[in-house]
């Protein structure tokens, strides 16, 4: 099943991928050998953690291939500005406070709240699809229901 992503989304997951395979594996494989240079293994515990975070290294890079390889990059570069859709940043003010907020909607892989990468099946995702510059969103969230003014959406590419 592909998995849809934005160009950024892509490049990031690559660039972690070969971070992963030129930094940190070799790395890693200098840990076990200066741990098992240190003898007996069965009660080396710096041998059991660096033996750990080999096999989380080797998983993330199974993913992270997996990923790329199932990957549909959506390049959204020539999207049009005038609804939101797919990899569109959208930025919203509250109607009641006026406080702006930005969303980037993107896929399930590249989610980061921290940076407002929300997923475009979120519910404010969805309240988002198809609107345009000056539509009012109804948000509804387990706190409270809001209401946001589209004030711009744009597409980084």
């Amino acid at each position: 099943m592909k998995i849809p992503m934005t160009r950024r989304g892509f490049e990031a997951l690559k660039e972690d991928l070969e971070r992963l395979k030129r930094v940190e594996r070799p790395k890693n494989i200098q840990q076990i050998a200066e741990a098992r240079a240190h003898g007996d293994l069965s009660e080396n515990a710096e041998y059991a953690a660096a033996k750990e975070r080999q096999s989380f290294i080797e998983g993330r890079i199974r993913e992270l291939g997996t990923t790329i390889v199932d990957a549909e990059v959506i390049d959204t570069a020539n999207f049009s500005v005038e609804k939101i859709v797919f990899g569109a940043t959208v930025t919203l003010a509250d109607a009641e406070s006026g406080e702006k907020r930005q969303f980037t909607l993107v896929g399930h892989v590249e989610i980061d709240l921290k940076v407002g990468r929300i997923s475009v099946h979120s519910p404010v995702g969805k309240a988002l699809i198809g609107r345009r510059v000056g539509d009012l969103v109804t948000i509804v969230a387990p706190a409270r229901t809001s209401e946001y003014e589209v004030l711009e959406i744009r597409f980084d590419g």
